[in-house]
């Protein structure tokens, strides 16, 4: 996530290195909840390489999610799952491709909401891994774990899923994705993003985005959430300055594109942007929470929001 609060961030002892391999892991079967916490394993694992965009590991993260988008049964947006584009890197003058992977579960109606994370991360830095667990592999197992129920569960819209590359570059998947849109625009109902949310010691999940769009409160607030997690509103007003979420992630872009968004996310914490944002450090009992929280949120937008 590329959150620009000022945030002085602890240094804590390096994280053991994932115990299974990618290839083994990648044949498991689906099993809710298992599952969910196996996407973040698996992507946060030190093979990735802390999936820095254009890098081996990537290029492995990258894999790992075509097998994940084809094994739930997403349809492809287009031909193909793979959405090329090209970026330019931070403190670069060189363009390098980025690929964006984009699958749909079909509705009823053509109106569509689109449920994204971003799959990239910060790479690896004077030979520490920076795995992103957290940021955003959690985000990524959020929406496969959403896709996989509602492929089971036939929603009311058609829900396009999108695994952002190149968010940590400047959003720069989003960007290239809003710039180019495989379908009208005016489909679009929302964009829901999920970047952050499996590390929180107050058990609190954050939905940001209803002071810009009021008319979601109401049905947000309609949501049960899990006993033990708090869903809280905020971190969306421009008054609050580095604390306002508003262009900090991929929903940004969306803003930007005058596209109505919902952010979930969690507030800073000493692992994010740090080499100790592992698997091991994730609070795995809330991250299966704010899952099923975001899953009841977009149940209850599904059935209410205009088709």
């Amino acid at each position: 996530m590329n959150r620009f609060a000022s945030f002085s961030a602890l240094r804590l002892a390096s994280a053991c290195a994932c115990l299974l391999s990618f290839s083994s892991c990648a044949q498991e079967v689906y099993k809710q909840p298992d599952q969910a916490l196996r996407d973040v394993e698996i992507l946060a694992a030190d093979s990735m390489g802390g999936r820095l965009p254009n890098t081996p590991g990537h290029a492995k993260a990258q894999h790992y999610l075509l097998q994940r988008f084809q094994s739930i049964g997403l349809k492809p947006v287009g031909k193909e799952y793979q959405h090329p584009f090209t970026f330019t890197a931070r403190n670069s003058s060189t363009p390098q491709p980025g690929m964006n992977l984009v699958g749909m579960v079909p509705g009823k109606s053509e109106k569509v909401m689109v449920i994204t994370a971003h799959y990239d991360h910060v790479g690896t830095r004077n030979g520490k891994i920076y795995n992103g667990a957290d940021d955003d592999a959690s985000g990524i197992g959020a929406i496969l774990a959403l896709a996989t129920h509602f492929q089971k569960q036939r929603p009311q819209h058609t829900l396009v899923f999108v695994a952002f590359d190149a968010e940590e570059q400047g959003l720069q998947g989003s960007k290239a994705f809003v710039a180019n849109l495989p379908f009208a625009a005016e489909r679009i109902l929302l964009n829901v993003n999920l970047d952050m949310v499996s590390i929180s010691a107050k058990n609190e999940l954050y939905v940001s985005g209803t002071y810009h769009h009021p008319a979601f409160k109401p049905l947000l607030e309609q949501v049960k959430v899990p006993e033990g997690l708090n869903l809280r509103f905020g971190h969306d007003r421009p008054e609050q300055g580095p604390d306002d979420w508003t262009m900090q992630s991929d929903h940004g872009s969306f803003h930007r594109a005058k596209i109505p968004f919902l952010y979930f996310g969690v507030e800073d914490h000493p692992h994010y942007h740090q080499e100790t944002d592992e698997f091991q450090n994730i609070h795995q009992a809330f991250y299966l929470k704010a899952v099923e929280t975001i899953k009841r949120a977009v149940e209850v937008l599904d059935k209410q929001l205009p088709v």
